[in-house]
């Protein structure tokens, strides 16, 4: 056989190989995803009708298939938003300064209304005409505008809002509209087909359809400041979105709605493979409050919290989302159950925290009323607190923050610790804004101790206990760090001077250095 003749049939045998593993992967990939492509929303008033079976055969054309069947489906139920925002400017004189100032309209500028009409996506959640989108496409709207797939317009307005999961529900006069099928994003997994819906850059480029995989599950984001600090939960996906995209639909090859698109990471302010939607769980539990409630009700818990230092994690073997409590608020549901500012949660309702974020998330889902237990480490040892959550108009169930027998001397504890101390003056309480002098102040930290490095103790904090003994001055810290045996780990407890509470670990080095 001539050399040629071998080359095409090598060629004929590669192909048919990779031909095979593409048929494969398709078939797993859309028609074996089984109960990863999730169940129908759970209520009742969400009565959606794209849901339709995917069946496999040995077809090439079963992944074209499939987005083309998704999208006959689903399309009929997006939406595009207009919102039209009056925006104040002011406007300035061009001849200010000039010798025609005056002449002119005189110093100064003008402030002057414009309206500006904002783009964006949406999706029927029920067939009576409500519609669910973010809440940033419609915020301060002052006239709202809805066009389906068939060119059909409607006014519209808005039923409510919830900021916190940026989510919005507006209602148009209409009925017998097609309406989204939930599925249930908990059982999402990454590289599941997905395909996304919407809007983007332009009015002209209305139910575009974009495919990709979800490239992450459980993206926990920390949002807010303060009081309204929390933490929201999104899938991340490389289907391309794009401005104009927020609030439309994210779904998966059985026309199940597992997402709302709401936002991108992006260096150019267009898509660069990077876009994050709301888990449809959370759009439903939402949506359904908003709709019959009119309101969105949240459990309270009343903590701030911040991550374990890295140390801690490592010397006690705490769970990676070990979260230690900074403060707790007087007379919130956490002051009633016990809890004391330094505890470190290592679990809540028995689901170890891989992420410290998770404490927000996971209290955030649930609603005022319910109890939730939560597994606590207090000084080494472990225990549980059931506590009864409140509830908080527009509130946040937490807020995250962004802890030998010979006496050493202080350049001992410098070398060994890498930390510089001090007793706390009546001139560092007043520069700290302190009512006593009773602690230890750090006035520096040795960066190139890893131990310190990754301790989370920095200059400032106040170090109030040591071993379990309180620390009123230096020389108690001294004799306290001067019985613990070489090469125990032990815990330090600091107070920032606004009064936060943080747990961490260090280890005393042992003999050998």
């Amino acid at each position: 056989m001539s050399t040629k003749g071998k080359v095409s049939i090598a060629l004929f045998v590669g192909g048919a190989f990779l031909a095979g593993i593409l048929f494969a992967t398709v078939g797993a990939n859309v028609f074996g995803l089984g109960s990863a492509i999730g169940t129908p929303g759970q209520a009742a008033n969400l009565d959606g009708s794209t849901a339709i079976e995917q069946t496999a055969d040995a077809n090439p054309r079963n992944l074209e298939s499939a987005f083309t069947k998704v999208s006959e489906s689903v399309n009929p139920a997006v939406v595009q938003i207009r919102a039209q925002k009056v925006v104040e400017r002011e406007m300035r004189n061009p001849f200010q300064g000039t010798p025609f100032e005056d002449f002119f309209g005189g110093p100064g500028g003008r402030e002057r209304e414009f309206r500006s009409q904002g783009l964006g996506s949406g999706v029927v959640i029920r067939s009576d005409g409500h519609i669910i989108t973010n809440n940033h496409v419609v915020e301060n709207a002052e006239e709202l505008s809805v066009e389906m797939l068939d060119g059909t317009k409607y006014d519209a307005k808005i039923v409510g809002t919830d900021p916190f999961s940026d989510l919005a529900v507006i209602k148009v006069d209409a009925s017998d509209m097609t309406s989204i099928s939930f599925g249930n994003s908990e059982t999402l997994r990454t590289g599941q087909w997905v395909l996304a819906f919407g809007s983007p850059l332009s009015p002209n480029l209305n139910n575009s359809v974009t495919a990709g995989i979800i490239s992450s599950v459980g993206r926990l984001q920390s949002i807010g400041r303060g009081s309204q600090a929390g933490a929201q939960n999104f899938v991340q996906t490389d289907a391309a979105i794009n401005p104009g995209n927020s609030g439309g639909p994210l779904v998966n090859l059985n026309g199940e709605l597992v997402g709302i698109n709401t936002a991108i990471q992006s260096n150019t302010g267009g898509y660069q493979g990077i876009g994050f939607a709301i888990p449809s769980n959370t759009v439903e539990r939402v949506a359904t409050q908003i709709i019959e409630q009119g309101e969105v009700r949240r459990a309270f818990l009343g903590i701030n919290y911040g991550p374990a230092p890295q140390t801690l994690i490592q010397n006690e073997d705490l769970p990676s989302g070990a979260s230690v409590i900074s403060q707790v608020q007087d007379g919130t549901p956490a002051d009633e159950a016990g809890l004391q500012a330094g505890d470190v949660i290592v679990a809540i309702d028995g689901q170890q925290l891989e992420k410290y974020l998770e404490v927000s998330n996971l209290i955030a889902s649930k609603q005022p009323g319910e109890e939730v237990t939560l597994t606590i480490n207090r000084n080494g040892s472990q225990e549980k607190y059931t506590v009864t959550l409140g509830s908080r108009d527009q509130g946040m169930t937490a807020s995250n923050e962004g802890g030998g027998d010979d006496t050493p001397s202080r350049e001992q504890l410098m070398q060994e610790l890498g930390l510089s101390i001090r007793d706390i003056s009546p001139e560092i309480a007043r520069q700290l804004g302190l009512d006593n002098t009773d602690g230890v102040v750090i006035t520096d930290v040795d960066q190139s101790n890893p131990m310190i490095r990754n301790s989370g103790l920095s200059p400032r904090q106040i170090i109030v206990e040591v071993a379990g003994e309180p620390t009123p001055n230096v020389e108690t810290f001294q004799e306290v760090y001067g019985k613990i045996p070489a090469g125990k780990a032990f815990r330090v407890v600091v107070r920032s001077p606004q009064g936060f509470v943080n747990v961490t670990s260090l280890r005393k080095p042992d003999d050998n250095g």
